[in-house]
Formats: structure tokens, C-alpha cells, sequence
């Protein structure tokens, strides 16, 4: 992909680690709409997880996927390690979408990925820095941002589903 998003970056050229090693390289993805959302174990929101593997069920033979990005900046609420994340993930909620390995969203060591995501608003106007786990970034087939969602938005919500399937063209 080489279209810019609202930042002038591609950010599904960025490179990211997988949560168990190897690569959750970002190019995997071109042409295919992503869901992007950084992720926590201990936190009021994680619930969440089951809507986020519904969502990606739902449309994954369509070609979209939901990525999770561990991050434990907000309160310490993903402490564990990859073995521990992922067993969790998949023990409580039957996660079997992608995770890259845990990587900061804000500050001075925010990840690439976050670095060009960031200046996306949401319907509400919010750019900047992720207020709170669960925050959603969903990337077109195109490589662009495509819309933003407050970590609150249930990611079962009308109008995520609408934007995921407007991505996948469907009317």
C-alpha cells in the first residue's frame, strides 16, 4: 500500500511484532480492512474481546480482520507476557484473531503504527493520544484510516459494523 492516510503515512506499511514472535508485519493486510484496536486484560472494558471476535468471525471469509494491540499503558491493566495475554485471550474470550506483541500508543515511545493513526479523529472530532483501552482504528482496503471509534463503542455497535461493511462494499 502507498496510499497516505490523514497523516500523509501508509500505516499498513508499518512493521509490528507478533504477540508470540515472528512478524505482524501490516503489509499482510493490503487491500483488506482492518480493525485496529489496542487491547487490555484487567480492564472494565475487556469484555469487549467477545464482540471483537464476533465482529471478526462475522466478516473474516470476507477478507476483514480485527488486529489486537496489547498495551499496558493505561493503568497497568495488561501486565502479563505473551504466553500470558494470549492464554487468557483465547481461555476467556476464544480470541483467534491476530495480536502483535505489546507496544506503547502514547508518549515518547508510541509505536510507528500509533504515531500515524493518531491524527484520525472520530465522529466526535477526538485526534491525538488514545484516551483508553479499547480505542478503534479502523483501516479501508485502500490503507487509509477510515474512521475512529471511542474505546467505549461496543465493537458490535450500528455504526462500527456499518463502516466495516462499507469497506467490504457492501451497501
Amino acid at each position: 500500500m502507498t496510499t497516505a492516510d490523514s497523516n500523509g503515512a501508509a500505516p499498513l506499511e508499518v512493521e509490528i511484532g507478533a504477540l508470540q514472535g515472528g512478524s505482524a508485519d501490516l503489509k499482510r493486510y493490503a487491500g483488506r480492512p482492518v480493525l485496529v484496536v489496542n487491547v487490555a486484560s484487567k480492564c472494565g472494558l475487556t469484555p469487549q474481546y467477545a464482540g471483537l471476535e464476533r465482529l471478526h468471525e462475522r466478516y473474516a471469509a470476507q477478507g476483514f480482520t480485527v488486529l489486537g494491540v496489547p498495551c499496558n499503558q493505561f493503568l497497568g491493566q495488561e501486565p502479563g507476557s505473551a504466553e500470558e495475554i494470549a492464554e487468557f485471550c483465547s481461555a476467556t474470550y476464544g480470541v483467534t484473531f491476530p495480536m502483535t506483541e505489546k507496544v506503547e500508543v502514547n508518549g515518547a515511545g508510541r509505536h510507528a503504527l500509533y504515531d500515524r493513526l493518531v491524527g484520525f479523529a472520530d465522529a466526535e472530532g477526538h485526534s491525538g493520544d488514545i484516551r483508553w483501552n479499547f480505542e478503534k482504528f479502523l483501516i479501508g482496503r485502500d490503507g487509509r484510516v477510515a474512521a475512529r471509534f471511542s474505546p467505549q463503542t461496543d465493537p458490535e455497535a450500528a455504526e462500527v459494523v456499518a463502516a466495516v461493511e462499507a469497506q467490504l462494499g457492501r451497501p
